[in-house]
């Protein structure tokens, strides 16, 4: 048996595709049949069930991915701390964002995680909520962005910053003119355009039209930021939209007017968080550290 064995293991429950398990591991689909066949004689166990039509893995054959894959994380792991004593600032880290939040944050951090670590290797993922938990337990990523509360077992969150949330109503609408800071309950009454299910922001916005007094616009939800930009700027109504969405290199939405809201104004607390038992944790908190410090610089 050799670790190579269980990559394939690991890909074919992944996949449940010999072809696509096979191209995950660039290799043949022979080659990953034979060698699963191969460990099922090591194992004197069937792993797999076969037709032509689809792929099953056994009970057995399930326990086993799941304990590979635990070993392929420790294997992950033991490269990492070698790496880390040899240099702690040469390793790579994979970090997932949510869309709502990663093609926002990134320009405005990533010149400055290149400067403080020129030689680290930052690999970046994006994903929602739900996606990159189950990424962090399986070890596919090493930290991710999220929103708090985090409740996930396993995991140290270090918190970067409040990111408050501004209005985008039309042209035309009633709140749309003056420059005085809203009060939260304007929202009374009022229909917001909401994401989809699964976004984190969708939850945070329902927060504060329960606290408002708002409610969803019925019939309609959106699959992203932008979607929601261009609702707002045809006049189908009004959202909320985090701050970092709203400032430079974004583009101004024409047809879009944005109204900030009075003390307390309604925000969400973004942490970098990575599972508790990763080698990575002191660099990774040097990360955290250095995202922290250039999004306070934005002012």
């Amino acid at each position: 048996m050799n670790l190579r064995d269980l990559e394939y293991l690991v890909a074919l429950a992944e996949h449940r595709n010999f072809g696509r398990a096979a191209a995950a591991c660039y290799v043949s689909q022979p080659t990953l049949s034979a060698q699963i066949r191969k460990l099922e004689r090591e194992l004197d166990v069937a792993l797999v069930e076969r037709d032509q039509r689809r792929v099953l893995l056994t009970p057995a054959g399930e326990q086993v991915a799941a304990q590979a894959a635990v070993v392929l994380r420790g294997v992950d792991d033991l490269r990492h701390l070698a790496r880390l004593a040899a240099d702690p600032e040469t390793a790579t880290i994979r970090i997932g964002t949510f869309p709502t939040s990663g093609p926002y944050l990134l320009p405005h951090i990533m010149t400055t995680l290149r400067s403080r670590f020129p030689r680290l290797e930052l690999l970046l993922a994006e994903a929602k909520t739900e996606a990159l938990l189950q990424d962090l337990r399986s070890g596919s990523l090493d930290a991710a962005v999220l929103a708090m509360p985090v409740t996930e077992d396993g995991l140290d969150c270090s918190t970067l910053f409040d990111e408050r949330f501004v209005l985008a109503v039309p042209e035309g609408h009633p709140l749309a003119s003056g420059e005085d800071l809203l009060p939260l309950d304007v929202l009374g009454g009022e229909d917001l355009l909401l994401l989809d299910e699964g976004h984190c922001l969708r939850d945070q916005a329902l927060s504060v039209c329960e606290l408002a007094g708002a409610h969803e616009r019925r019939g309609f939800r959106a699959t992203s930021l932008e979607t929601l930009r261009h609702m707002v700027a045809s006049g189908t109504g009004v959202t909320l939209l985090p701050e970092l969405a709203v400032r430079p290199p974004v583009p101004l939405s024409e047809g879009v007017v944005l109204r900030r809201f009075a003390a307390p104004e309604p925000s969400r607390t973004l942490a970098l968080c990575w599972r508790s038992s990763s080698p990575l944790r002191p660099l990774l908190g040097e990360v955290a550290d250095v995202i922290r410090k250039a999004v306070a610089e934005l002012g």
